[in-house]
């Protein structure tokens, strides 16, 4: 017989998560599956879909598991498996749990735009962390940009945040042949708005490519991950109006926050 919610907890930290978990969570006794598994999959099937939202409260350990008969050493277990999968967090020093707070978005693929942009019309605060920057010369970034081993170009190694959540760890190179005034440019913020603004070059379009990877050790690290995770690796070469390639990156986005959409014309 299925078990579900009997009463609503008794602090009620999160009216709106409360009452979904009373709605949706449903414990079978004739499984041979655990009651802290059953939990863990439906939970975390709420939070992947967005059902309960980010930074939203949870009930506590001990109102959970009166709501659902079951003993508060068996939710705790849920609780803590969900921590180490990153899908739930502690907050505050009086305690309490949440879902944990990672964007979640959906951006449409079908014209050039950088992270800054794309974030804002989603409704996300972006920002930008600069963990390396260099002038460099690179034979091998000078024959993806077909210049010669002597050409010089910025690059930059930086963190993009939404929200003040890390969701992508980003490699790129400048030209500056093209953009010679990028060699003084910090590297914060925008780079396609200081091109356009403060360099004056006129982007025009850009090849990319998408594919699946699992995080690396750094990006693992920067996107506090307990584990390698699912990742977006997303390359791309952007061009100007005289079609000069001014720009190569290759950005890692966390999986567990992104699904790109493709508008597709009949």
């Amino acid at each position: 017989m299925p078990r579900s919610f009997s009463q609503p907890p008794t602090a009620a930290p999160a009216p709106n998560a409360v009452a979904l978990l009373m709605e949706r969570l449903r414990l079978e006794d004739r499984s041979s599956e655990p009651y802290y598994l059953q939990l863990h999959r439906q939970i975390e099937a709420l939070v992947q879909s967005g059902e309960l939202p980010a930074n939203s409260s949870m009930p506590s350990e001990r109102d959970l598991a009166g709501a659902l008969g079951l003993s508060r050493a068996t939710v705790k277990r849920t609780y803590d498996g969900l921590r180490r999968a990153q899908l739930l967090l502690s907050k505050g020093r009086r305690g309490g749990t949440a879902v944990h707070g990672t964007p979640r978005v959906s951006p449409v693929l079908r014209e050039l735009k950088g992270f800054t942009d794309e974030m804002r019309e989603l409704g996300l605060v972006p920002s930008t962390q600069v963990l390396e920057r260099a002038v460099v010369t690179d034979h091998v970034v000078a024959s993806v940009f077909g210049k010669p081993s002597t050409a010089e170009f910025l690059r930059l190694v930086r963190l993009r945040l939404a929200d003040g959540v890390p969701m992508s760890r980003e490699v790129a190179w400048y030209d500056l042949a093209v953009a010679p005034t990028l060699a003084d440019w910090p590297g914060d913020g925008s780079a396609y708005a200081f091109l356009r603004q403060d360099c004056g070059v006129d982007l025009s379009w850009a090849d990319q490519s998408v594919e699946a990877v699992t995080s690396s050790a750094v990006e693992t690290a920067v996107f506090e991950f307990v584990a390698p995770a699912p990742c977006l690796l997303l390359k791309r070469l952007t061009y100007t109006s005289g079609r000069q390639m001014v720009e190569y990156a290759e950005g890692t986005f966390r999986g567990d926050a992104y699904r790109y959409r493709l508008r597709l014309q009949a």
